[in-house]
Formats: C-alpha cells, sequence, structure tokens
C-alpha cells in the first residue's frame, strides 16, 4: 500500500476525531455549568446529524469543487472558528453547530480523496486504517474531554488539536479537484443530489452496501446511549465506569478494521454480512450479561463483528459510487443516508425512553431488529446473485 500517500488522511481524521469527541464533554460540561435545560444536551448530537442531512446536496460538491486535502484542511479551520465562538462565550448550540457544518462538509473529503490515492484493490486497506485511526480516536478523545472538564485550558487545547489536523491535511499528495465548477449552480445542485440518490441506490451493490452502513451507523448511534444505561441498570457501575465501555467497543472495532483490511479483498465484502446477524444476536441477549468482565470482553466481540464488516461495505460502495458520479458525491449520499438513519434510530430510541420501556424489551428488540435487518438484506442479496446466475 501506498502508505506514504495514506499517513497523512489518517493522522488528520484521527487528530480531527479526537477533538470532535473531546469537545463534545466538554460542551456538555458547559451546559452544565450553566445550567442550561436538559434537551440541550442530546441536541448537541442531534446537530451533527441535522448537518450531514441539510448539507448533503452541497457537501459533496464542496469536496468535489477543490483538492480533496485543501477541503480537509478549511473545514477544520471551520471546527477551530466554533471553538473560538465557546470562548468568546457565545451560544454553545450555535457554536457546536458550525463545528457540524465543518464535519459535515469534512466527511466527502476524507474518504473521497481514497479512491483518487489508491487503486481499487487497495481500497478494503485503506478504509481499514481511516475507520480504525477514527475509532481509537473516539475513547481517547471522551478521555481527554474529561480530563479537560472545568479548566481553562480546555477549548484551547482542543483547538490546537484542530490546528495539528490541518497541518496534517497539508501533507496529503496533491489530486486535482474533480470538478471546479460544482458549486456554481445551487438549484442543480439540489436536483442533482436528488438524482445521484436514486441512481446510486438503484445500483444493487452500492444499495446493498448503503443499506448496510446506514443500519450499522444508526445502531452505533443509539448503542452508545443503550451501553450507558445498561451498564449503570444491569451492572451497577457509575457513569464514569460505564463510559469507559466504550473502550472495548471501540478496540473490537479496531481489531475487526484491521482484520478486514489484511483478509477481505473487495470482490469478497458481501461475503461479511452473516457476521451481521451474530451481532444482532449478541445485542439481543447483551442485556442478560451481569458481570462486568464478561460484558467488557461482550461488548469488545460486538466491536470486532461492526469493524468486520463495516469496513468492507464502506469499500464496496466508494468502489461503486467511483464509477457512477464524483467520488465526493458518493459519500455524501452515503453520508444523508446514514445520518437520517441515525436520526430516526435515535428518534425511535427516545421514544422508547420517554415511554418507560424496560431495558431488557429495549436492548432485546434492538437486537432483534438488527438480525431482522440483516437476514432480509442477506436474503435480497442472494436472490440478486440467483438471478443474474440465470
Amino acid at each position: 500500500m501506498k502508505t506514504r500517500a495514506l499517513l497523512p488522511v489518517a493522522l488528520a481524521q484521527f487528530l480531527g476525531s479526537l477533538a470532535d469527541n473531546a469537545l463534545l464533554i466538554v460542551v456538555i460540561g458547559l451546559l452544565a455549568e450553566r445550567h442550561a435545560p436538559g434537551w440541550m444536551t442530546p441536541s448537541l448530537r442531534l446537530l451533527f446529524y441535522l448537518s450531514y442531512v441539510l448539507l448533503a446536496a452541497f457537501a459533496g460538491a464542496a469536496a468535489d469543487a477543490a483538492p480533496k486535502g485543501r477541503v480537509m484542511l478549511f473545514t477544520n479551520l471551520v471546527k477551530l472558528a466554533g471553538c473560538a465562538m465557546l470562548l468568546a462565550d457565545m451560544p454553545p448550540l450555535a457554536a457546536y453547530a458550525l463545528v457540524g457544518l465543518g464535519a459535515a462538509a469534512y466527511s466527502p473529503a476524507k474518504y473521497g480523496i481514497l479512491p483518487e490515492l489508491l487503486p481499487s484493490d487497495e481500497l478494503v486497506a485503506a478504509n481499514a486504517w481511516v475507520e480504525g485511526s477514527t475509532v481509537v480516536s473516539i475513547p481517547l478523545g471522551v478521555a481527554l474531554g474529561g480530563a479537560l472538564l472545568g479548566t481553562r485550558a480546555g477549548l484551547p487545547a482542543i483547538g490546537v488539536i484542530y490546528l495539528l489536523s490541518a497541518v496534517a491535511a497539508l501533507a496529503i499528495p496533491h489530486s486535482p479537484a474533480r470538478d471546479r465548477r460544482a458549486l456554481d449552480n445551487p438549484r442543480g445542485l439540489v436536483r442533482d443530489f436528488v438524482r445521484s440518490l436514486a441512481l446510486l441506490w438503484r445500483d444493487p451493490p452500492a444499495r446493498l452496501s448503503l443499506a448496510v452502513t446506514s443500519l450499522f451507523w444508526a445502531a452505533a448511534a443509539v448503542l452508545q446511549f443503550m451501553v450507558l444505561r445498561w451498564a449503570t441498570e444491569r451492572l451497577s457501575l457509575p457513569l464514569n465506569h460505564a463510559a469507559m465501555l466504550q473502550i472495548a467497543v471501540a478496540l473490537g472495532m479496531v481489531a475487526g478494521a484491521v482484520g478486514a483490511g489484511r483478509w477481505i479483498p473487495l470482490a469478497r465484502a458481501t461475503d461479511t454480512l452473516p457476521l451481521g446477524l451474530a451481532l444482532g444476536a449478541m445485542v439481543f441477549l447483551m442485556s442478560f450479561v451481569t458481570h462486568v468482565a464478561v460484558a467488557i470482553a461482550w461488548l469488545a466481540v460486538i466491536g470486532l463483528l461492526a469493524g468486520l464488516t463495516l469496513v468492507p461495505m464502506n469499500a464496496l460502495l466508494q468502489s461503486r459510487g467511483v464509477r457512477l458520479m464524483h467520488p465526493g458525491q458518493s459519500i455524501a449520499v452515503q453520508n444523508f443516508y446514514e445520518s437520517l438513519g441515525s436520526l430516526v434510530m435515535l428518534a425511535v430510541y427516545a421514544a422508547l425512553v420517554s415511554a418507560q420501556v424496560p431495558l431488557l424489551a429495549t436492548v432485546a428488540g434492538f437486537g432483534l431488529l438488527i438480525t431482522l435487518a440483516i437476514g432480509a438484506l442477506l436474503l435480497r442479496g442472494r436472490m440478486l446473485r440467483g438471478g443474474a446466475d440465470r
């Protein structure tokens, strides 16, 4: 693999994601200090997903209108501006919304540059690097944010990390803009994006990978909150210890991402779908685990299965997307579907919590939903292959 080309991409992603996760914890602390209404805390997370959904038609075009390494540089500076707003005591939701806008514009460039730097047979391994750096950054960012809570150095330190991510983006090999006039016609962008949504969905391999990645990221959004509730109610852990269980999931995903990059070629990406059935079963049975040591191992296996499934499907989607449209546009379509799925899944989970549905029923239903959805996709994929063989 062309490590020299990939390393600055992975480093920029690691640093940016590290700062994103640390900033979330610090802003939650700011809201608590200001005795903000309770609804503001989950609104921080929803703003991220809303940014991806609302900017989807334009984020891909922005990634195609300029060299993607420069887009990654600029969007990190936008996030840095969000930190500056917080330092200036501006409303936290407005500042975090700006960070979300930067993240929404950053993602198509981050993934869209991989097919431009690397051949298709190296995309799975490249995705393993990028996904692995992201997953590692999540628990480290949460831990860093916790350490910075209540300190004056918190926001400046996070700002420095965003700046370092921008510097790493400067080292990314130059790739020419795919379409410098991509942003010239906003109305046309919306029309083109709607067509791209349909185009990618009509392609059977792309549709399958879109459905799987959307399901998995939506599940991850809910699992983040569900694990905290499960750890406090079933394992009797305090909240700070419960949050550290996320590390087990992250380490499992890193192992899965590395394994996928080493052992699963792009041509066999769909062979990992049965692992999704096992993941759903693991989530279904999760609430019956009552010992901390078993819980850590259980969550690590869930993360492992997720990494082994998600990384090849991401690579498959990128491979199909670059054939059908500009790579930035295909990633923007992916972000739209995945973020929309996360919003819907979080809304359903919030409704269940509001209705005081018991934890056991919630977790079991969630695991069953994953299993049935993956089973339906697996059956659909086999039917399509069977029809093609005839």
